[in-house]
């Protein structure tokens, strides 16, 4: 993986040996070629421990627990993003974060503390994956530094979650990518033909996490509009996106909401472009 933020960790060469001491159940799973050791991306269950290794050694966290179903963060680009939202002007150095969408993983909250200490609530639509994800941050002592709300309309953002009093230097979010159930399915089933493997995916998650009605496109214009409803509550909103015609229509309607300040920041992870959509009031 080249082109991480400057200050990412992961911008050197994996140790798999200092990885292997911390979760010894991925050596079955590292591979020689080339002379330098590897792993089976391919395998989900691969893919799982060296993340969850990953976060004990970089991260101190000791127990990262989740069901199969759910997506399998990849944390070196996860912490890309929350090195570039750190690079952001704001107004104080101790940041509470509001994380859309925090998944069953509770990845960035985990991230956003271990390397910057701040403070986050999670949002979610799902009651089972934050169930699992204040299991995690019970398991890790983090209670008084991550919290949790349920987002019952699952068609809004900010909308019944947020309230009067709440102020966040930073939203941020990882939206879903596709317009439905069924289209998620589809793309699933192209990607693990392409692996070529009938040993499991690494490409999982529940429908929450995949879709929603309208695709990336409707999610980020609801996430925008929404926002000019509580132009005060973050000095920076932000969002991932994936396709980069999102981008102009994202910045044209922003400007008739008023938004004074739009930001894209591009995030080059090995052969991946994905870029970080920032604006403020």
């Amino acid at each position: 993986m080249k082109a991480l933020h400057p200050n990412n960790v992961h911008n050197k060469a994996y140790d798999f040996e200092l990885l292997v001491r911390a979760v010894p159940a991925l050596e079955a799973f590292v591979l020689e070629r080339h002379g330098r050791k590897t792993l089976d991306f391919a395998n989900a269950k691969a893919v799982k421990l060296f993340n969850t290794a990953l976060l004990s050694v970089h991260y101190q966290v000791a127990y990262w627990e989740f069901p199969s179903e759910n997506l399998c963060p990849p944390i070196p680009g996860r912490v890309d993003y929350i090195h570039y939202l750190n690079d952001l002007p704001v107004s104080g150095k101790n940041s509470r974060v509001l994380d859309i969408g925090t998944g069953a993983t509770c990845v960035y909250p985990i991230l956003g503390k271990a390397v910057y200490n701040w403070d986050f609530v999670g949002t979610d639509i799902d009651p089972k994956s934050l169930k699992t994800a204040a299991t995690i941050v019970g398991e890790n002592g983090l209670e008084g530094a991550i919290s949790f709300r349920h987002q019952r309309d699952k068609t809004s953002v900010l909308k019944g979650i947020v309230k009067q009093e709440d102020k966040f230097q930073f939203s941020m979010c990882n939206p879903p990518f596709y317009r439905s159930a069924e289209e998620a399915a589809a793309a699933n089933s192209r990607k693990t033909k392409n692996l070529k493997t009938a040993r499991g995916r690494n490409f999982s998650g529940n429908t929450n996490e995949l879709w929603y009605q309208g695709g990336e496109k409707a999610f980020l214009h609801t996430y925008l509009y929404e926002s000019s409803l509580f132009p005060e509550l973050c000095e920076w909103f932000t969002s991932l996106v994936s396709k980069k015609d999102n981008i102009l229509s994202l910045k044209k309607s922003a400007k008739k909401l008023g938004v004074q300040d739009f930001r894209i920041i591009d995030m080059q992870q090995g052969n991946k472009l994905t870029r970080i959509a920032c604006w403020r009031y």
